[in-house]
């Protein structure tokens, strides 16, 4: 394997092989194995592979006849549906490159995203229009717009295109040349702080790291060569249904997975989180497995469920997992309790590592406490001096991954070098969260060194105190954040939200922390909240959290 030049900033392997692990090639391959399988289902659209295809060759001669070449960038500014895969295949085709568009962000996001990206055409749901109108004449590169028509009364940008009126036009010819492994998946982040960042992966990269590896059974392990993926697919393919949006990575790295085994994706409305519609969608669709974001989306769910356990037969369902952001211990019990026939899934990885770990729970295993996770050789937890952590020396390092990994990040040849990285020999993507190694090789993590909080010269790690608080019978959800104080340097804050019915009080929580950490890690101070504000990938907003703490803390 050898090393071309920089690609703005990113440096790029270059392709030895003559072996392709294209995104799109290899969807190609299982859509003429299985033409007549489901690929996509929403509640407005029913797609098999042949017509999933079909749309995205088309979707990609209307990107090319917009001027759309390799190596552009294409925004996609949409709720979920299948333009969303569509597109993403489609660009793919062209050797052109998908970035997925927060469609929460506000303007001043938006035009960092916009300009940082180098988004040459943006395709976007009709009701964003204002939005996008508002920051277009800051972006020079954004030239072209291709409109989804959503029934809103908003104008669409000037000079857009429709989607579908194109589409329609569009040859279904696949006459696409060059594509390799090589060319890139880009995937935008906002993190825990921080304006958004772009990171760029290779096509094979990302597929073994957190697109199945073409082992749709979880049995086999990856395959070595692209035409082993027909033969890997599942002789019936499972169906699972996916609440996150597809602008998020484990949204996507879930659809690609699945569709690879030639199973069906299954995906909610295009609004906000309904989740009685994720029990109905389960049912009618019969799904074989669920994936949400943490207790954000899980607890709804089993709230519902509890209330009417009788109202949904989910005798198909044989996996629940959660990705993004852990679940707390007492998530995990009533599921246990609720769906008892179910195999719990939760899974760990970020947008800089692919996916790094899981811990499972069937149906005869016991509940295991805290995020801790599972992680096989390619993962580990570094000490200072670069080095593997000893499993039970209580050493808090840095969580990092080898292996597949990302080539940086777009156009910040900076935080590049600190976060992909070689040490003694090896290239490591260090995650940012901070982690120790427990006697049995399992890894715990205490959360992002960036957020970490010192009070009193002692440094408490944010996650270990949330998933402990979200364990409380009272708490919804729950971020901690460190606030000025004069004695201590910084103060322990939770903001909580509170369940259904119940409110939070500061003594009882301190109470039940203390069972479980040491006193300095207990809050001091107590901010309850409506609700605690996340990103749509599940992502914890400090700087709001430490703005809310800030107002109550003495």
């Amino acid at each position: 394997m050898k090393w071309p030049s920089a690609i703005n900033g990113v440096v790029a392997f270059g392709h030895t092989s003559g072996v392709s692990y294209n995104l799109s090639e290899l969807f190609e391959r299982v859509a003429d194995a299985v033409p007549d399988r489901e690929a996509v289902v929403t509640p407005s659209r029913r797609l098999r592979f042949a017509e999933l295809d079909d749309r995205a060759t088309r979707a990609a001669h209307v990107l090319a006849d917009l001027g759309i070449a390799a190596g552009d960038h294409v925004g996609l500014q949409l709720l979920n549906g299948t333009e969303y895969l569509e597109l993403m295949l489609g660009a793919y085709k062209l050797r052109a490159v998908p970035v997925n568009v927060n469609y929460r962000y506000v303007e001043r996001e938006l035009a960092h995203l916009y300009a940082d990206a180098d988004i040459r055409a943006l395709v976007y749901h009709q009701q964003f229009a204002p939005r996008i109108e508002a920051v277009r004449r800051d972006t020079p590169t954004l030239e072209h717009f291709v409109v989804v028509r959503d029934g809103s009364d908003e104008p669409p940008i000037r000079g857009s295109i429709a989607y579908e009126a194109a589409l329609a036009k569009a040859p279904a010819t696949r006459d696409f040349a060059g594509r390799t492994a090589d060319d890139l998946y880009i995937a935008y982040t906002g993190g825990t702080t921080g304006l958004p960042k772009g990171v760029v992966w290779r096509h094979e990269d990302i597929f073994f790291a957190a697109m199945g590896a073409g082992d749709p059974s979880l049995s086999e392990g990856p395959i070595g060569d692209p035409d082993e993926i027909v033969e890997r697919v599942l002789p019936v393919g499972a169906r699972m249904l996916i609440a996150p949006p597809l602008m998020h990575v484990s949204a996507q790295w879930g659809a690609f997975s699945i569709m690879y085994g030639g199973g069906t994706v299954v995906l909610l409305s295009p609004a906000a989180f309904d989740a009685e519609e994720v029990l109905d969608l389960a049912a009618q669709e019969r799904a074989n497995a669920v994936t949400l974001i943490g207790d954000a989306m899980a607890r709804p769910v089993l709230e519902r469920l509890r209330a009417e356990p009788q109202r949904w037969d989910l005798s198909s369902l044989f996996v629940f997992a959660t990705g993004g952001t852990g679940m707390a211990t007492s998530t995990r019990a009533d599921i246990a309790a609720l769906l008892p026939n179910v195999i719990l899934i939760d899974g760990y990885g970020s947008t800089e590592t692919g996916v790094a770990g899981s811990r499972a729970r069937g149906s005869d295993a016991t509940i295991e406490d805290g995020a801790r996770f599972t992680v096989d050789e390619r993962t580990a937890v570094l000490d200072d001096d670069m080095l593997p952590v000893a499993p039970g020396s209580g050493v808090i390092g840095r969580l990092a991954r080898r292996g597949h990994l990302p080539l940086g990040y777009y156009k910040d040849a900076e935080k590049t070098a600190s976060t992909i990285v070689e040490a003694n020999g090896v290239r490591w993507a260090l995650a940012g969260d901070m982690a120790r190694v427990e006697t049995d090789g399992t890894i715990v993590l205490l959360g992002r060194g960036s957020v970490s909080i010192n009070t009193g010269g002692e440094k408490v790690y944010p996650d270990e105190v949330e998933s402990v608080l979200k364990d409380h019978p009272d708490v919804q959800d729950a971020l901690v954040v460190g606030v000025p104080h004069e004695h201590w340097g910084e103060q322990v804050v939770a903001v909580v939200s509170a369940r259904p019915g119940h409110q939070p009080q500061l003594a009882a929580l301190q109470a039940h922390c203390r069972g479980s950490l040491a006193g300095y890690k207990v809050p001091r101070a107590l901010c309850v909240v409506d609700e605690v504000l996340r990103g749509p990938n599940g992502k914890p907003d400090y700087r709001w959290a430490r703005d809310r703490a800030s107002a109550v803390s003495p």
